[in-house]
C-alpha cells in the first residue's frame, strides 16, 4: 500500500445487521486502511458527508435490505454533486445476480457479496486505490 488509505464503511436504510461491515472495517483496519463506521440507519446525506469530511479515498457500502438499487444511485449523485466522484465506491451484502451490473454500470467500482473472502477484499482495494493514484 502505497499510503494508509482512508475508507468509510457504512449501513444505509434502514437495514439493522451490520456484523459484517464490522468485520470487513476489522479486516481493513488490520490490513493498514484508515477505517471510519458510520454505524446503523444513516441517510444518504450522513454518508456523503462522511466521505467529504472524512476527506476519504473509498465508501464501502453494507446493504442486506434490498434497498440498493434505491440508495446506491442516490450516494453516488450526492458524491458527484459535492466533487467527490473520485472516490472508490465498493457495495456488498446480499445483491441479485441482475443488480450487480446495474449497479456496476452505475459507477459502483465493486460488488462482494458473501463469500468474499477478507483478503480478497483487502487485497483488491489496495491495488485499485493504488493505481487510482498512479493515473
Amino acid at each position: 500500500m502505497k499510503r494508509p488509505y482512508r475508507v468509510v464503511v457504512a449501513k444505509p436504510g434502514l437495514d439493522g445487521h451490520d456484523r459484517g461491515a464490522k468485520v470487513i472495517a476489522r479486516s481493513l483496519r488490520d490490513a493498514g486502511f484508515e477505517v471510519i463506521y458510520t454505524g446503523l440507519h444513516r441517510t444518504v446525506e450522513e454518508i456523503v458527508a462522511a466521505v467529504v469530511s472524512e476527506d476519504a479515498d473509498a465508501l464501502g457500502l453494507s446493504l442486506l435490505s434490498g434497498a440498493h438499487m434505491t440508495l446506491v444511485p442516490q450516494i453516488l449523485a450526492g458524491l458527484q454533486n459535492a466533487n467527490r466522484d473520485d472516490v472508490v465506491v465498493v457495495v456488498g451484502g446480499i445483491i441479485p445476480d441482475a443488480d450487480r451490473e446495474s449497479l456496476l454500470a452505475l459507477g459502483v467500482a465493486k460488488v462482494f457479496t458473501p463469500g468474499s473472502s477478507l483478503v480478497e477484499i483487502d487485497r483488491w482495494l489496495e491495488v485499485t486505490l493504488d493505481e487510482r493514484d498512479e493515473s
